[in-house]
């Protein structure tokens, strides 16, 4: 009897024994939407599962969100862009999300903006070239009674200066610490 090839192979519950495309990473999202039963009103789960595993939303995990879940592409991309949790690029290695709520703008938010913007040469929702430092701006990020806040590699800390927030981003950038991953 021959050995059958790895794609082939079926596990107890009939379940291929690795992801079709090979890359183990989808395993993370098929769990999910099994354990969601394919329904629609998983999205946000689904999309969660997806950008923890791979880091951002590309355009074919967003497709194959969609298949999987019966819904158009225009849904998933929508909500993928509505919310300020998901990115469709990637991230740098460190990231930094300045609020810019009125509570912070009035306390100097745009300057940290500026101030990263003018050590980093990149705006907000861009990457460095080498791919080490991400800035984003949210609209609010609900912690107004630490304004100015910032999330720095998911860690909220508030009521710096725009140098307070520089002195602390060259910080990280020179560790070797690893980024955290929301939860």
């Amino acid at each position: 009897m021959a050995a059958r090839p790895a794609a082939a192979r079926r596990s107890a519950d009939g379940a291929s024994a690795e992801h079709p495309s090979g890359d183990a990473r989808f395993k993370m999202i098929d769990r999910t939407l099994k354990r969601f039963q394919y329904q629609q009103d998983a999205l946000i789960e689904v999309l969660h599962t997806a950008q923890e595993s791979f880091g951002y939303l590309s355009e074919d995990l967003m497709i194959y969100v969609a298949q999987q879940l019966k819904l158009p592409m225009s849904w998933v991309y929508g909500v993928a862009t509505f919310y300020h949790f998901f990115t469709l690029e990637p991230q740098g290695e460190h990231s930094c999300t300045i609020c810019m709520g009125t509570a912070c703008y009035v306390k100097r938010a745009a300057e940290i903006v500026a101030k990263l913007q003018d050590e980093y040469g990149i705006e907000p929702g861009e990457t460095t070239p080498d791919g080490k430092f991400s800035v984003a701006a949210a609209r609010c990020l609900g912690s107004c009674g630490l304004a100015p806040v910032i999330v720095l590699d998911g860690e909220v800390m508030g009521r710096l200066s725009p140098d307070e927030v520089l002195d602390q981003v060259k910080e990280r950038l020179a560790s070797k610490k690893p980024q955290s991953v929301p939860a």
